[in-house]
């Protein structure tokens, strides 16, 4: 339960949460960030602890960086909403969004019509054939689990090795530290979604959107410069 508290999971789910206004969505989508990143520990964790994998220092720091690259990702989206539309009166090429959506076409504002249904766009078809489906709904958080998972995979499996030397036991206690995981995500969800009624969802996207994108930064420069992924002496030490 403490694992999800990490400042890069909370940060990851906080842009995704930040679109929702119930309690109940948002630990609907801490527990699946949870299942996501469960899969990835038990996958990635067995082969380590089983068949003796070993995960060279590059490749380690390569799936570290995947999550700094994935939280700029998840706070470019988030900012899109402070794009302004354009105000020329004339007929012009204008980006506008449906929900995750962002697309461009010529229209005009005299007066203004739009040249499609809200509903006709990409995205609307797939909420329209797929939107009842539970992994279609939350694809995103699913995704950005199993990234994480993937970053934090091998240390978790080399801390179980140091104190369990039974197979068995340590994919069992695996198991376990997922189930914990799920668990602190939703209650961690659940907590974010509290302010939601005091504040409005555009600043909430922005406010998330700002700190995913700095700190997935931060994440990308430390490990691709300071650590060494993109020079010829990287050192990984998983944490």
């Amino acid at each position: 339960m403490r694992h999800a508290t990490d400042p890069d999971h909370v940060i990851a789910v906080s842009t995704i949460v930040a679109r929702q206004r119930s309690t109940s969505g948002a630990a609907a989508i801490g527990a699946v960030w949870g299942i996501g990143h469960t899969m990835t520990i038990l996958a990635v964790g067995t082969g380590i602890i089983v068949f003796g994998w070993v995960i060279p220092p590059r490749l380690g720091l390569s799936m570290e960086w995947s999550v700094g690259v994935m939280l700029v990702l998840l706070g470019f989206m988030n900012l899109r909403v402070i794009i302004p539309p354009s105000r020329s009166k004339h007929v012009h090429a204008h980006a506008h969004e449906h929900g995750d959506y962002v697309h461009t076409h010529v229209h005009g504002h005299d007066p203004e019509a739009h040249s499609h249904a809200p509903d006709a766009t990409p995205l609307g078809w797939l909420d329209r054939h797929f939107g009842a489906l539970g992994l279609y709904r939350f694809a995103r958080p699913l995704l950005v689990g199993i990234v994480h998972g993937l970053a934090g995979s091998a240390a978790v499996a080399l801390l179980v090795l140091t104190t369990i030397h039974d197979p068995r036991w340590a994919i069992v206690y695996l198991a376990i530290f997922g189930v914990g995981t799920i668990v602190g995500m939703m209650i961690m969800t659940m907590l974010i979604t509290l302010p939601f009624g005091f504040l409005s969802p555009r600043g909430l996207r922005i406010a998330s959107g700002a700190i995913s994108l700095a700190f997935g930064l931060f994440i990308a420069y430390r490990i691709g410069i300071v650590d060494g992924l993109f020079t010829g002496h990287p050192h990984w030490t998983p944490e």
